[in-house]
């Protein structure tokens, strides 16, 4: 199944970092930023969370959450958080139900071997669970800038 902007977007329940649950039903009312990465903890990944993390105050100006998904444990998500100081939630997709829902979990090749993970992607969901923007095959670089333009369209 592929989502589309104007679907509405699936609804999910993640275990946190910090032993936290987060639901979709509990984002209601609110803009989220579901941002989907392959691994804590390696380069991409940091760089990315990181760009996440140093325009936080921006995202919660616009009443926007920003929420990290991988399949990664809590105790990663832990640990990275902290290594980090990042300022958002980061969802333990150990089940891979999210993952696969939102279609991101597909197979990938590195040097002509090929594996399933994690396609880095983003989803901007508005405040009535309707998806406003997707970014499949996320370039990290000026990823962020692009979300946050999206995110301000939305007022």
């Amino acid at each position: 199944m592929t989502l589309k902007v104007g679907d509405k977007a699936p609804a999910f329940t993640l275990a946190t970092d910090g032993g936290g649950k987060i639901t979709s039903a509990s984002l209601k009312g609110k803009n989220v930023v579901l941002y989907f990465y392959p691994k804590d903890d390696t380069p991409g990944c940091t760089t990315e969370a990181c760009g996440f993390r140093d325009e936080q105050p921006k995202f919660k100006k616009m009443d926007a959450v920003v929420l990290g998904v991988s399949r990664d444990s809590v105790a990663s998500h832990d640990k990275f958080k902290k290594k980090y100081d990042l300022n958002f939630q980061l969802g333990a997709d150990e089940t891979g139900k999210v993952t696969d829902d939102y279609a991101v979990w597909v197979e990938k090749s590195m040097y002509g071997k090929k594996y399933m993970g994690i396609e880095r992607a983003t989803y901007l969901i508005d405040g009535k669970g309707v998806i406003r923007g997707i970014w499949r095959k996320v370039k990290v670089d000026g990823h962020v800038d692009e979300v946050l333009k999206a995110v301000k369209a939305l007022d």
